[in-house]
């Protein structure tokens, strides 16, 4: 249990907390200043420090080296006292666990440092032992190149000790390099140590300017966490140093980790500036339940699989509307992207299907290729069309519906001869769906509504919060509402997120149908407002940050949406568990 460290915004492992000392401290943070040794206990014995509100106390501890025998460890290990002061434990990955403390200090963090696949395991063997709501604290590490990828893995406090050592050798630290004194004609910052002739610019100097510049871009680090943009800027920073990039990308691999700590949708839009971005939570995510989730309900159009558009969402766009003009409602379209896949047009408006921007180049890399194609032959498997249509020019594209085409040995109508919007390739579409039937305004509203139930909900959600005769949409799309046969709303299309907000009849819906609920259970109270953790009494393992939740206990049922993962909900003694949109007492 933690009464000084509390969780204010999260961005995947990454997250923007409190240190409640007598002057707080925002995390990820330097740490040197408010930390208090009690020492290790292999010297000698040492008795409990008093400790105080103005300091983070690390309690008396043995520390162990990477490939301690079990025996050992455990013989030695400490019995951390329970304080009523801000206080760390020292652990190793095998010794994690739960201490009651409010932060938990990594040690042999320089011993894994530049070896990507160790210190990829170390973080989260030991996120994952310790409370959600407790510090990580890694010392003798960070340095300004390295400590955006330090908290994008899950860690919340650094020092300065390797700065200052490195500033001791001559080394001039920057975001991007490390250069020798010697090798510097001029300074390439301007910090306040910086601030004197180069000639002057001794070591006692360069070991000020590298803690500045770590602490500059902590600060660049917190912006970005509150922007919901921290993966983005990793993707970049972590090109200056061969073991950050293996870093990432082992952080990739480990998909449960960080999609339990990645939000549903966020504000930000994602920028896809490298082939790694193929590899986020959210670009995975979506694939996956759109090919695992989504229903196909034009039943007797045939597919028609358009370019992407710039403008989002796609309906927006120009060339859209051309598609639109020519297909006349005779057709199911799906539009295809680099680094989305393939999105259907009931999903254009969910997260994050408008809220990407792309780098085009006009050629699709061989990886963009691969992974598209794949998704779209793993769309295409669960779905049945009278015909796919392929209105897709050559680059790239026709690509990848060829060797979807091969792997499931269906063929395509392709209908472009040069560009997708000229005359002749708009009329040979249009020629394509001669003989097809139209589909409704009031069908297309529907479908719409199911499938990001599905998408959003489970499998099959669609069809059990709105059945076949008792669903009515109002509203004009985007910005549609989901009532029953007898004019109750059950639900509202978020046009910001494409994601549906549900009121109580929507919420009872989904209690009583055959799909899984994510379910925050609660004590005896109504909540208003929020549901702080303290109040929670379990939580759904399923649910993510965003997610729709209903809100049940002895007093009160409510939907709201989830601030914390469910698990972080059932362990978190702070914070906000989940915000409540509607409420009623049993």
């Amino acid at each position: 249990m933690t009464d000084y460290f509390e969780v204010h915004e999260r961005d995947g492992a990454a997250r923007l907390a409190e240190l409640r000392l007598a002057e707080p401290v925002t995390t990820p943070a330097l740490a040197d200043d408010v930390l208090e040794d009690a020492g290790s206990l292999w010297p000698e014995d040492r008795a409990v420090p008093e400790g105080d509100e103005g300091a983070l106390t690390v309690l008396p501890h043995r520390g162990f080296p990477g490939g301690t025998p079990d025996e050992v460890s455990e013989a030695f290990a400490v019995d951390y006292p329970d304080v009523d002061y801000p206080s760390a434990a020292v652990v190793s990955p095998d010794t994690a666990a739960d201490h009651g403390a409010d932060a938990y200090v990594l040690s042999g963090g320089p011993g894994i440092a530049g070896h990507a696949e160790a210190f990829v395991d170390a973080v989260l063997r030991t996120r994952e032992a310790i409370p959600a709501d407790a510090a990580l604290y890694l010392p003798g590490v960070a340095t300004p190149r390295n400590v955006a990828t330090l908290v994008y893995a899950g860690v919340d406090l650094v020092d300065a000790d390797r700065a200052v050592v490195r500033g001791t050798e001559g080394r001039y630290l920057t975001t991007d390099e490390a250069y020798f004194l010697e090798d510097l004609d001029e300074l390439p910052c301007s910090c306040p140590a910086c601030q004197v002739p180069r000639e002057e610019f001794d070591h006692e100097d360069c070991v000020e300017h590298n803690v500045n510049a770590l602490e500059a871009e902590l600060r660049r680090v917190r912006r970005r966490i509150r922007d919901g943009r921290l993966r983005d800027y990793v993707e970049g920073q972590a090109r200056q140093d061969q073991w950050l990039t293996a870093t990432m990308r082992r952080l990739d691999q480990q998909y449960a980790y960080v999609e339990q700590r990645t939000p549903v949708h966020r504000r930000a839009e994602i920028t896809a500036a490298t082939e790694d971005t193929m590899r986020r939570v959210e670009i995975q995510r979506f694939a996956q339940r759109v090919t695992e989730r989504y229903r196909k309900r034009f039943d007797d159009q045939p597919l028609v699989i358009v370019p992407c558009s710039a403008r989002k969402p796609y309906s927006d766009s120009q060339s859209h509307e051309q598609y639109h003009s020519a297909v006349q409602f005779r057709g199911h379209m799906l539009s295809m992207t680099s680094p989305i896949g393939v999105v259907p047009q009931e999903l254009e408006l969910t997260y994050p299907a408008q809220h990407y921007d792309s780098v085009v180049t006009g050629r699709w890399t061989a990886n963009e290729i691969e992974f598209v194609s794949d998704v779209l032959r793993r769309y295409l498997e669960r779905t049945d069309y009278p015909e796919v249509i392929a209105h897709v020019p050559d680059e790239g594209y026709r690509d990848i519906c060829e060797r979807a085409a091969e792997a499931l040995d269906v063929e395509f109508t392709f209908t472009v001869e040069d560009h997708p919007t000229t005359g002749d390739s708009l009329a040979n579409l249009a020629g394509a769906l001669e003989g097809y039937p139209k589909y409704q305004k009031r069908e297309r509203q529907h479908n719409t509504l199911r499938a990001v139930a599905d998408y959003q909900f489970g499998h099959g959600a669609g069809d059990a919060l709105f059945p076949e005769g008792d669903l009515t949409a109002e509203g004009l799309y985007p910005q549609l509402r989901a009532h029953d046969a007898d004019g109750e709303q059950l639900a509202a299309l978020t046009q910001e997120y494409g994601l549906l907000g549900l009121t109580l009849a929507g919420a009872r819906r989904w209690v009583d149908a055959d799909v899984p609920t994510r379910t925050v259970k609660i004590d005896p109270f109504v909540p208003h407002g929020s549901v702080l953790a303290p109040g929670v009494v379990g939580a759904s393992d399923d649910i993510r940050v965003g997610d729709e939740v209903v809100i049940e206990g002895p007093a009160a049922f409510g939907v709201g949406r989830a601030q914390m993962s469910g698990p972080e909900m059932a362990e978190s003694t702070r914070g906000i568990a989940c915000k409540v949109r509607h409420v009623e007492e049993k």
